[in-house]
């Protein structure tokens, strides 16, 4: 909240970055301050990212390589890495002396880009609903966050059913 506050008096626009995992998230980083987010890891299941489509005991899943992993730091032959250069690493000639930033692995398969924007723009309606809020500038004057228990944050979450079956906007494991 406190870069939030420093954002606003210097005219900055905060972006929030890390940890989305579903459309309620996008809501409470604008109401703690955001004025936009990052979508990398709930996006990168989609069609349009890149990635090779697997098929792992019946369920798809993409590959996923974050701009700051080893993999995408790496050099491929002549190619050079741009990762490198972002991550303030372009000086470094041994790869096995790499700092990696970022994570490679598989994500759940979402289709396409334009169905998860479907869902993440109807979750945010709803956040919105929920504070009150007509118009994003709302949400962001007026949406408030509370502290709820452990056991509330299970009970917002879909529990005590077993093999709960995956929705536009709900998925089982909801980490990638």
């Amino acid at each position: 909240m406190e870069a939030a506050k420093a954002c606003k008096k210097a005219d900055i626009p905060l972006i929030a970055d890390g940890g989305l995992q579903y459309s309620g998230d996008i809501a409470k980083a604008i109401v703690s301050g955001a004025d936009s987010v990052m979508l990398g890891s709930l996006l990168a299941g989609c069609d349009e990212s890149p990635g090779e489509l697997v098929e792992i005991d019946g369920r798809k899943y993409k590959a996923y390589r974050g701009m700051g992993s080893l993999g995408a730091m790496q050099s491929r032959g002549e190619k050079k890495s741009y990762s490198k250069d972002r991550y303030m690493q372009d000086d470094v000639l041994s790869e096995d002396k790499l700092v990696p930033e970022g994570i490679e692995g598989k994500v759940t398969y979402r289709g396409s880009v334009s169905e998860v924007v479907h869902q993440l723009v109807g979750g945010l309606r709803s956040g919105m609903g929920y504070a009150g809020a007509p118009n994003i500038k709302a949400l962001q004057r007026n949406g408030r966050l509370i502290q709820i228990t452990a056991a509330g944050l299970q009970e917002s979450h879909p529990h005590d059913v077993l093999d709960v079956a995956d929705a536009p906007n709900y998925y089982k494991n909801a980490k990638n």
